[in-house]
């Protein structure tokens, strides 16, 4: 099974290629414009010169049963498109793209090409997370916060806050009916921004804070009188009187704790069958980060 790897970043270096360069029957190809780096990742997962590449033209070339694309966001049209029009399935890290009439573009032409498109999120195959999805959730709360990172908007939402918007998605126990967004906009920096999603018996809060003093990431589910809570996706603490702690392994790596291997495994599981994966669900997210940016922007005006 020939599989690609496009862009060769920390994202891949330390969560994906650690996967893929030990998964037996995979032949890996590398594909970046930046020789030093290629040689110096292919080096270390010891790949022939013919699994080395330096350009996309290159790669396609390989007749690949699989990409993933790992390179800046801005590039992701271009490359996914190119992916899809030869046919290759293709895993894209969040997000599609930064414009939502460009993702809605690359997964009507995955439909058309009846071609698997499938994107990251990454938090769905984490083992707490998919923890809280058997937990009541009347409410749901999830913080994703930074230190001194204030930023453009858009660019914030797609490449950040996306996590957060997608896994209230996830865990949400029905239909959505109501969107609420309240932001702080300042110089053009985004601060911080709140999502609040509600349906018929739950609501669901999202918080992102560029200015917190702390770089955390929080779930919580609660309902019927108890709560599952999730600390930086490595430890869960159930309350329901006195509160009980289950810290991840010594030895769980840490692409396992953030659901990084096995949503890479799904997606390798199902080009192997011949299953057509699709991003359908994938662009609902997306549209809802656009309702985002949109009402912040619309705040910052």
């Amino acid at each position: 099974m020939k599989v690609g790897c496009i862009g060769l970043g920390d994202i891949a270096q330390k969560a994906y290629l650690p996967v893929l360069g030990v998964q037996p029957g995979v032949e890996l190809h590398l594909q970046t414009r930046t020789h030093a780096t290629l040689a110096r990742v292919a080096d270390g997962l010891h790949l022939p010169a013919a699994q080395r590449h330096a350009d996309l033209d290159s790669l396609l070339a390989q007749d690949l049963d699989a990409a993933f694309v790992h390179a800046p966001t801005v590039a992701h049209p271009e490359i996914v498109t190119r992916l899809l029009e030869a046919g290759v399935p293709t895993y894209v890290d969040k997000p599609l793209a930064y414009r939502f009439a460009d993702s809605e573009r690359l997964v009507a032409l995955a439909e058309r090409r009846n071609v698997s498109l499938a994107v990251g999120f990454n938090r769905r195959y984490a083992p707490g997370y998919v923890q809280c999805a058997d937990h009541p959730r009347e409410l749901i709360l999830m913080q994703k916060n930074r230190i001194g990172l204030p930023e453009e908007p858009r660019a914030m939402i797609l490449d950040d806050f996306i996590h957060v918007v997608d896994t209230l998605r996830f865990l949400v126990p029905g239909p959505i009916d109501d969107v609420t967004v309240r932001a702080r906009v300042e110089g053009g920096l985004l601060h911080h921004v709140v999502l609040q999603l509600a349906g018929e018996g739950f609501t669901a809060l999202g918080v992102m804070n560029r200015l917190s003093g702390s770089a955390e990431e929080v779930l919580e589910v609660s309902g019927q009188d108890t709560k599952r809570q999730v600390l930086n996706l490595s430890e869960v603490v159930d309350h329901k009187g006195q509160p009980t702690v289950r810290r991840r392994g010594d030895w769980v790596p840490v692409a396992r704790q953030r659901g990084i291997e096995q949503v890479a495994l799904a997606f390798l599981d199902a080009v192997r069958a011949g299953k057509v994966l699709s991003a359908r669900d994938a662009l609902a997210t997306h549209e809802l980060c656009e309702r985002v940016v949109r009402a912040v922007q619309e705040r910052a005006a």
